[in-house]
């Protein structure tokens, strides 16, 4: 009796459940925290910039591929529909609203408007998923989507004109990651998780390290935020192109190095992949706070000691972020079912 109760959707949701890419999520997100807690830990410190453009080089690229990989069923149906309201635009509605009011009270700024069509902070994610998955149909039956897509993030690097409106620039220009998870099979991550890539994996991220050590006093950071022109970076019009094709390149090898060193079976912290929109959700105000707040202030904080404490702290306050009864109390705002507010499907006939 018990599994003829049991949903489609919720049939679909179990069977999507995979420790591999659940591992994937939350590692991926520990990064998101640690390196938005590197930030104000950056000036002055070569080797905390080196480690902070290597993980924002492919952190969110990562997270953006396999939030692609897991919108391939996205088929703009009434429940898809509905899930995509309530799990993204309210949400986005109601931690716009809440991280308005908070940065009022950090920055001392009462006058600072709640506009739902500047993103604050973290909220862009969920206007780019939000438009991403609405046309996933159209990029599946593209013949060449991601060198397409492509097209379209070189392209909004020489339109200045873009704007901040719903953060349209890194919609456009994280769009090749999304389209290519679009594109991925599950024997492309069976390929990535090879013994012999694992074994390159290491190398390749010391590698990457002494480049980014390098390149730290050389380069911008804000080339890897995807929310600039180039114009609007200071650079010449050509090197916006360059750019994303450069940055598309070095970020997936280090997506492919990141997803080979995930473990697939289930861990302690597996069940913590299911909450990782939580914890990226929240972890923005405990970071915020914290400038506001004068933890930083401290000299020893921006020593070694200090960084190695400031990544432990924020590794574990996300990970407790995305700990199930979190996800228990908040989610009629993060996952609320609505039902009230949407008509209900009418039963299709059966056909024989």
């Amino acid at each position: 009796m018990h599994e003829v109760t049991v949903t489609a959707a919720t049939r679909e949701r179990i069977a999507e459940r995979d420790a591999f890419f659940d591992n994937a999520k939350y590692l991926a997100i520990v990064l998101v925290a640690v390196g938005h807690a590197w930030e104000p830990l950056r000036d002055g410190s070569r080797a905390v910039s080196a480690l902070y453009l290597l993980v924002y080089a492919f952190h969110m690229p990562a997270f953006i591929v396999v939030s692609g990989y897991f919108s391939r069923n996205f088929d703009a149906s009434p429940g898809r529909l509905r899930r995509l309201v309530t799990g993204l635009v309210v949400p986005y509605v109601v931690f716009e609203t809440a991280y308005t009011f908070f940065t009022r009270w950090t920055d001392h700024a009462p006058d600072r408007p709640v506009s739902l069509l500047d993103p604050l902070y973290l909220t862009w994610f969920l206007v780019a998923l939000f438009v991403w998955r609405l046309t996933t149909p159209l990029w599946q039956r593209i013949r060449h989507p991601v060198p397409l897509a492509l097209v379209v993030a070189m392209l909004a690097t020489l339109t200045p004109s873009i704007g901040d409106d719903l953060d349209l620039q890194r919609v456009l220009q994280f769009l090749p990651y999304f389209v290519l998870g679009l594109s991925l099979r599950p024997e492309h991550f069976r390929l990535v998780r090879r013994r012999t890539v694992r074994l390159v994996a290491g190398p390749v991220f010391a590698v990457a390290l002494v480049a980014a050590y390098w390149v730290a006093p050389r380069m911008s950071a804000a080339w890897l935020y995807h929310r600039d022109s180039a114009r609007e970076l200071g650079a010449p019009a050509w090197s916006g192109p360059v750019m994303t094709l450069l940055a598309f390149g070095c970020s997936l090898v280090l997506v492919g190095c990141f997803l080979a060193l995930v473990p697939g079976r289930r861990t302690w912290f597996t069940v913590l992949g299911a909450g990782t929109l939580y914890g990226y959700l929240l972890h923005g105000f405990l970071v915020q706070g914290a400038r506001s707040w004068g933890w930083y202030g401290p000299a020893w904080v921006h020593g070694p000691l200090g960084v190695g404490a400031v990544s432990l702290v924020a590794a574990v306050l996300v990970t407790a972020l995305c700990a199930p009864p979190v996800r228990r109390v908040l989610r009629y705002v993060v996952e609320p079912e609505m039902r009230w507010a949407f008509r209900r499907e009418a039963a299709r006939p059966v056909r024989a």
